[in-house]
């Protein structure tokens, strides 16, 4: 089996302290050597400032690939043109192209009047400038907003034939929710990669609320795990397994890239590395 290209997101700091744990957190796993990292917007476009501002900083001060994630979210195409043509300009040479979430306090997401309908528009209008590798999300549970998961796995091919040269998939709990996908979109004649993204759990409380917001299957047999996990104080340990054993079956099967989502708390992701054989032998201290 091949060794697996890695790759991890973070997101952009709004306060003082999470700007520590973000420098923090990019310190302990660039040295895992990761084929690029992505950084998020936040809900609604509204760290859009602040999301350049880590894509460029962690550029230039640590040297990795950097993808910034831009999305269609209240804004014009020409402020979204804009925003990644200053990307451009600044050596970042690749984005994650995604719609975007409804701003805060809307029940779904509304296209600006003189913005981007959706993700797959966007798509297009960055491959003409020529001048980005684009990445997109993929869905392996039914999206809230599509009517299945065939609805799903078509309009990513929609967007691969738009210009994308590969897609990020939402977090899942189990091997197989990533196999059966993947199965169905190269059914579909999706030829482009698909990477699967990965959740470390720093808070099955935390990680069940957003699956369930998202549309991601919570295994029964997993809130029994964690509660026990729980009562034991045994919460890392059982979350460093079972996210070790996910990565372990799909390297397994053929899989040759896995995204972190790292919530600015690399340890855990740090730990599961060390488990597959993927971290270099380096001394680092634990970032909280």
């Amino acid at each position: 089996m091949a060794t697996p290209r890695i790759s991890f997101e973070f997101f952009p700091p709004q306060t003082l302290d999470a700007s520590f744990r973000l420098w923090e957190t990019v310190q302990a796993l660039a040295p895992m050597r990761p084929e690029f990292v992505s950084v998020t917007y936040g809900a609604g476009g509204t760290t859009r400032k602040l999301t350049h501002e880590a894509v460029t900083t962690i550029r230039r001060n640590y040297g990795l690939n950097v993808a910034a994630h831009l999305t269609c979210v209240d804004a014009t195409r020409a402020e979204t043109l804009a925003i990644a043509e200053s990307y451009a300009e600044a050596g970042v040479t690749e984005l994650v192209a995604l719609r975007g979430d409804a701003p805060k306090g809307a029940a779904r997401f509304t296209a600006h009047p003189d913005g981007f309908a959706s993700s797959v528009e966007l798509v297009e209008a960055l491959a003409a400038t020529g001048k980005f590798r684009l990445r997109v999300g993929a869905y392996p549970e039914r999206h809230p907003d599509a009517a299945d998961t065939m609805a799903d796995v078509r309009w990513l091919k929609r967007k691969i034939d738009a210009g994308a040269s590969s897609a990020i998939t939402q977090f899942f709990f189990e091997a197989e929710t990533f196999l059966r996908f993947r199965d169905l979109c190269a059914k579909e004649g999706i030829a482009a990669p698909i990477i699967p993204g990965i959740l470390p759990i720093t808070s099955w409380d935390g990680a069940r609320k957003f699956a369930l917001r998202c549309g991601a299957n919570v295994p029964v047999w997993m809130d029994e795990a964690f509660a026990a996990a729980k009562r034991d104080g045994r919460e890392e340990l059982l979350s460093v397994a079972l996210c070790t054993e996910l990565c372990d079956t799909l390297i397994a099967e053929g899989v040759e890239d896995l995204q972190f989502y790292t919530l600015n708390r690399p340890h855990l992701t740090r730990e599961v590395l060390r488990a597959l054989g993927l971290a270099p032998e380096v001394t680092l201290e634990k970032v909280a």
